[in-house]
């Protein structure tokens, strides 16, 4: 009694009788609003992100050992190569896990500019701020930093075909509604590709045009005209390039010991850069091929470098890690019921494991030499930051998806229990 009399006289505002709901709604607020952000993810949210963080952080370590003697040997500073890659990391993971947490909406919304955008920007290469690299022309310099811009129209293609195709989803039947507006916009994105003279370039965008209408649903023979006319386009441009037949001719030569100090000199010392390593490799940072022997050895051949340190040890982590991310990629396609989120995600899958296989196949002398970097991995801060955020749009489908706990699968399994048998269930 004494107890019901002693609570009973607390004052007004102090006790829990008027007070308490409003607390208590504030405090369910707060609740909520901090399980949100520490909701839980799907499994593929978690195998995209340790994949493009792992691969990145490989790649670091990589650039270092591949750049640090060279360039102390021209009197440069010897980390220079790596801090500058170290920065585009530390501004694209970020953008990454910014962009992850933007709706599927917004990258609807944002389709067309970002594809305007990106064509704007690569048409800076034709203007005073544009440079050559490699006999390509299809670098900007501003301001002593040096950018790629068609490294940013791979992602702005993939969404923007991911609505044109979204918006027609139910014209699909109809070849003309695949084909316009879509065919002349990706023809006119790699004219001004192929303009500075970049094929490598120009294929993993048609790559991506090919692997969007792949996965949107379109009739096979639809599909398959686009894949002719492409085949077609590539043929004659190489044909047409005197330095492009040279490099595919040698690498067709089965003695191209013959031609060693020409377009045989790289892909050369590739190969003889993945035998010497062996299975264990040399050790990190014990490379003879980064010693001005192996071109670009920390940017189209970085794949060459882990070979010959790391041996078939390292290569085959690579290969694992960029697997590991094809199917945390491929999951999303799968289960998502959204046709946008299936086109761009399966487009920007095809880009990257596609450009990462073509980069090894290169090395691996089963393709010519196409100038491709490996994703995550080769030096160069544009392609990076492209991945990365590629990687961030993937992140953002992947929250849409469903996720299945411990406690849904308990309480799935409670509903399931007959009202009259739920006393009867110890606890």
């Amino acid at each position: 009694m004494a107890s019901t009399t002693t609570t009973s006289s607390r004052p007004r505002g102090i006790g829990t009788e008027d007070a308490a709901p409003g607390r208590e709604k504030a405090g369910l607020t707060a609740r909520v609003n901090l399980g949100k952000v520490f909701a839980p993810v799907p499994s593929e949210f978690l195998l995209i992100t340790s994949t493009a963080l792992l691969l990145t952080g490989f790649g670091l370590v990589m650039i270092l050992s591949a750049t640090t003697a060279t360039a102390t040997a021209r009197g440069e500073a010897p980390y220079e190569a790596v801090i500058k890659q170290g920065v585009f990391a530390l501004i694209g993971i970020p953008l990454m896990l910014i962009a992850s947490r933007l709706p599927v909406e917004f990258w609807k919304r944002i389709a067309w500019p970002v594809l305007i955008a990106a064509l704007l920007f690569q048409m800076l290469v034709f203007t005073p701020l544009g440079i050559d690299n490699d006999g390509n022309r299809n670098w900007i310099k501003i301001a002593g930093l040096q950018a790629q811009p068609s490294e940013f129209l791979k992602l702005a293609l993939a969404l923007w075909i991911g609505y044109v195709l979204f918006r027609k989803r139910t014209l699909l039947g109809s070849w003309t509604h695949v084909f316009i507006p879509l065919v002349p916009v990706t023809v006119l994105v790699l004219a001004a590709v192929m303009a500075g003279d970049d094929m490598g370039t120009a294929m993993i965008i048609a790559l991506v045009a090919l692997g969007a209408l792949f996965f949107s649903g379109v009739k096979l023979r639809i599909f398959i005209l686009p894949l002719i006319f492409g085949v077609i386009g590539a043929v004659a441009f190489a044909v047409m390039s005197p330095n492009r037949m040279h490099r595919i001719m040698s690498f067709l030569d089965a003695n191209c010991l013959a031609d060693y100090f020409n377009s045989c000199y790289q892909p050369l010392h590739g190969i003889w850069g993945l035998a010497g390593g062996g299975i264990f490799g040399l050790g990190l940072g014990n490379s003879k091929e980064k010693y001005d022997w192996l071109p670009a050895a920390a940017n189209d051949y970085i794949f060459a470098i882990v070979g010959e340190e790391l041996g078939l040890i390292g290569c085959i982590v690579v290969l694992g890690l960029f697997a590991l991310f094809a199917v945390g990629a491929f999951h999303i396609v799968r289960k998502t019921h959204d046709p946008f989120v299936r086109i761009v995600a399966g487009a920007i899958t095809v880009w990257i494991v596609g450009q990462a296989l073509i980069n090894i196949g290169v090395v691996l002398r089963v393709f010519p030499v196409l100038g491709v970097p490996l994703p995550f991995m080769s030096q160069g801060g544009t392609s990076l930051l492209s991945v990365l955020v590629a990687c961030g749009v993937l992140l953002s489908f992947a929250r849409t998806l469903p996720v299945r706990t411990a406690q849904r699968g308990s309480e799935a399994s409670r509903a399931r229990v007959p009202r009259g048998a739920r006393a009867r269930i110890p606890g």
